[in-house]
């Protein structure tokens, strides 16, 4: 027995899923369906997502294609990167990231059509689900949640398909004719998994890449670029100003052309099971070690170590689906804090999938030349200062040391 819905919000791609999840809430719930399509700078066109949903009976007025880019990249992704999250110390969490911020456009929706629910095609093995809820019940903590994955009988994608085919529910194919592995994309990153991915020992098939060229076959020279930030945030490439979204479109052009920011990872679900996937992050990847660069000559060492202690903290949140939970504004409101000096130029080299920073520099370096020198410094530092700092520092050792030898 069904809880009575009369109007729910779905996150709609427009793929088999969510097609499929569309005919199925009208029949399970006998509901009208609007559909929420994101542009995340996917690449994608998303007019056929309006077509399709139309063809399903959704009225056109129910029908939302949003353009979400610049806030995105500038309120989700930018503020990730001051923190520089990674995820097990690897993934840059370009799907995660996102997902906030379509909870947050379904909310408004939802409030906006008066909608009993909302809807998505996270399954009930991954992440996905526990990011989009989270989100859900944080901005609107009595909306009702239909997760279809975990309520349905299509246990299977063969049964999904089956399902399609009788409802005359157009089914991708592949370039080899089968229907495709999971992908996930947006202006951050392209995610895959599934499939042919499944086996861990198994190399990561050359047809599975779709942001990057093969670093072996990317040019013979490499490229030199420089980035511009400003309070930790980037704002210029090769010296032409940008908006946040349109800076990070130009890094991954870049990051294409290079081969730059493949990474295969067997990573921890929060669900508790191990998963295997490909992430594709050209223009994060360079940005990322570009912040990096440039909070080298920005940062005391204090806050730089004390930074890099709350980045895996940081991650974890944002991977578990807490982006509007008390703990990660509280980390954002420390880490947003150590970036008002974080200004500057860092230059870099990209070749054959590797990024190398090559220089920095910054109106509010803390990196002195002078006393630094390995040349006469004019008395700017006393060397024989560091014999005391040792002793100090040595000291318990030394005790330690003593006690133990007898």
């Amino acid at each position: 027995m069904t809880d009575k819905i009369n109007r729910v919000v779905l996150a709609y791609s427009g793929g088999l899923d969510t097609s499929v999840i569309l005919k199925w809430l009208q029949q399970t719930y006998q509901c009208e369906v609007v559909t929420f399509t994101a542009d995340l700078g996917q690449g994608e066109e998303l007019e056929p997502a309006r077509r399709k949903a139309e063809a399903a009976g959704v009225k056109p007025e129910h029908i939302f294609i949003d353009d979400l880019r610049e806030e995105f990249v500038g309120n989700y992704v930018f503020p990730m990167m001051r923190a520089n999250a990674m995820y097990e110390g690897l993934y840059l969490l370009g799907t995660s990231i996102a997902r906030p911020l379509i909870a947050k456009r379904q909310i408004e929706i939802a409030k906006l059509v008066n909608a009993d629910a909302v809807s998505h095609g996270a399954t009930g093995k991954g992440n996905d689900q526990v990011r989009f809820e989270l989100g859900y019940y944080a901005l609107a903590p009595d909306i009702k949640v239909i997760a279809p994955w975990r309520e349905w009988d299509l246990t299977s994608r063969t049964r999904l398909i089956e399902f399609a085919e009788q409802h005359q529910i157009q089914v991708a194919k592949d370039k080899r004719g089968e229907a495709p592995f999971s992908t996930d994309a947006n202006i951050l990153h392209t995610s895959s998994e599934g499939k042919v991915l499944e086996d861990p020992w198994e190399e990561v098939p050359d047809y599975v890449y779709s942001r990057t060229v093969n670093p072996e076959d990317a040019p013979d020279q490499p490229e030199f670029i420089t980035i511009d930030f400003e309070r930790g945030d980037g704002v210029a490439v090769n010296g032409e100003a940008m908006s946040p979204a349109t800076l990070l479109a130009k890094l991954n052009d870049l990051g294409r052309k290079h081969g730059i920011g493949r990474l295969d990872l067997v990573e921890n679900r929060f669900v508790g099971m191990k998963s295997r996937g490909m992430y594709e992050t050209p223009g994060g990847t360079i940005y990322y070690l570009a912040h990096r660069g440039i909070e080298q000559l920005t940062l005391d060492r204090g806050a730089a170590h004390l930074k890099d202690e709350l980045a895996p903290r940081y991650a974890e949140l944002v991977y578990n689906g807490f982006w509007f939970s008390p703990e990660r504004e509280m980390l954002q409101a420390a880490i947003d804090h150590s970036q008002e000096k974080v200004a500057g130029t860092v230059r870099l080299k990209l070749y054959k999938g590797g990024v190398y920073v090559v220089g920095r520099k910054s109106p509010n370096t803390l990196y002195s030349e002078k006393v630094v020198t390995f040349e006469d410094d004019q008395g700017a530092y006393d060397q024989r200062d560091a014999a005391g700092f040792i002793k100090l520092n040595a000291l318990r050792l030394r005790l330690l040391g003593r006690r133990d030898r007898d």
